[in-house]
């Protein structure tokens, strides 16, 4: 994946293995529209941590409260097309949250199917991180499905060690920072 900068903070342009342009960028209020219709595209397998995890679609309430993220304790950012928001279709997203005043962050990653294998997730993982290490956390974790073996192999490489939750059929990914 090919970036380009000259973009406010936070914002870039990346085209994907197959020659799309995608514009990742921090998630704003007219997301939600989008994202709610975009839902169904996205995949449910895909779902990570608890703010993502839904079924049946994203409620118009947590659509709310991801699109509007408290700036202190608080990143998500999108991977859209190059369109103004709440005009782009939302092809992927990424949320990172402190937990409690504590030097722990929790992440959540949703990337759709159309674009799901082409290095998107292993690019806003590393935003997050980013982001994290900015704020001075101690360690960023997420709950995986165990069955999702894109996520946890991605998270492997990237440093993260396995731990076991109280919730069946998931595992959480942990990386100190």
């Amino acid at each position: 994946m090919a970036a380009r900068n000259r973009l406010p903070p936070w914002h870039e342009m990346v085209r994907t293995a197959d020659g799309r342009e995608l514009l990742i960028r921090p998630i704003r209020p007219d997301d939600a529209v989008p994202l709610r219709a975009g839902f169904p595209l996205l995949e449910p397998d895909a779902l990570h941590g608890q703010l993502l995890r839904s079924e049946g679609g994203i409620t118009p309430e947590a659509a709310e409260r991801l699109t509007h993220p408290d700036p202190r304790r608080e990143f998500a950012i999108v991977a859209s097309e190059p369109l103004p928001a709440g005009e782009a279709l939302i092809g992927a997203v990424a949320r990172i949250g402190i937990v409690d005043d504590s030097k722990r962050a929790e992440f959540a990653i949703l990337v759709g199917r159309f674009i799901a294998g082409m290095g998107m997730g292993r690019h806003l993982m590393r935003r997050l991180v980013r982001w994290a290490k900015g704020k001075k956390l101690e360690q960023v974790y997420g709950d995986v499905a165990e069955d999702n073996q894109p996520m946890l192999a991605l998270a492997e490489s990237l440093g993260f060690r396995r731990e076991s939750v109280p919730q069946p059929g998931f595992v959480r990914v942990v990386l100190d920072l």
